[in-house]
């Protein structure tokens, strides 16, 4: 289970300090899918990225599984890093690499052997069926393609959570459908518990059990999906279900 509690990120600028995030309180079940949404700028990838560490929080926590993870650093950051998956909105595929080899470098980096990081390799694009793709580079792949690489590399180091920071904005409606599915087949059949970063309420609709929709740095509204979209308390969760009608 993951709790963040009183979660606050503040950037120092020019111009004084900015607030991306304030006094973020959510608890994320094991084996949700759970989506947080907002508009442009309402501080979503801010939050996923404290969740990683990636930016350390300025104020709060972040528990999981009871362990309070802010205080981590130098080998013990490493180690949780690892049982905390990645997906990108742009891939981030290492372009000289082929398929495989890109699938297997954060086992590479963690010090496998390479037989047991290309045995891994080879298992995870089985389960994101581009088995046949192993040998071929990234630019030789369409971008859903290309996410599902990016998807295998992030479960290679067999994490218990996986984050999503926009992970279909940048392909077309079929495409994302695919994507959707594939992570929904992850979460069923490897238990892995999903958080979900987007803009777009019909991606919610789509995959997450659960909701966020955060706004102005703060969450305004969470739960269940089904509830939230039936029966909107704010008004940005309205504009948001109406601009989704609208996209659709």
């Amino acid at each position: 289970m993951i709790e963040i509690k009183n979660l606050s990120k503040f950037f120092s600028t020019e111009n004084g300090d900015f607030t991306a995030i304030k006094n973020i309180n959510l608890t994320i079940e094991d084996g949700d899918i759970f989506g947080i949404i907002g508009m442009s700028g309402a501080g979503k990838s801010t939050l996923i990225r404290c969740i990683n560490l990636l930016e350390k929080p300025s104020e709060g926590q972040i528990l999981i599984d009871g362990q309070d993870i802010t205080s981590l650093e130098g080998r013990n950051l490493l180690i949780l890093r690892r049982k905390i998956g990645m997906v990108f909105q742009r891939f981030n595929l290492l372009m000289q690499r082929t398929i495989r080899d890109n699938v297997a470098f954060p086992l590479e980096i963690a010090g496998a052997d390479k037989k047991q990081r290309l045995q891994r390799a080879e298992e995870l694009l089985d389960i994101v069926g581009l088995s046949s793709k192993a040998g071929a580079y990234p630019v030789q792949l369409s971008g859903g393609q290309q996410q599902r690489v990016s998807i295998a590399r992030a479960l290679a180091n067999h994490p218990t959570l996986l984050l999503c920071d926009e992970p279909t904005s940048a392909l077309d409606s079929l495409t994302t459908n695919s994507i959707l599915k594939l992570l929904k087949d992850i979460n069923h059949k490897l238990g892995v518990t999903i958080i979900i970063i987007t803009h777009e309420i019909s991606v919610v609709e789509k995959i997450c059990n659960k909701v966020a929709i955060i706004n102005e740095s703060e969450i305004v509204e969470q739960g269940f999906t089904k509830d939230i979209i039936s029966n909107p308390q704010q008004e940005i969760t309205k504009q948001l279900l109406e601009r989704g009608e609208l996209v659709e």
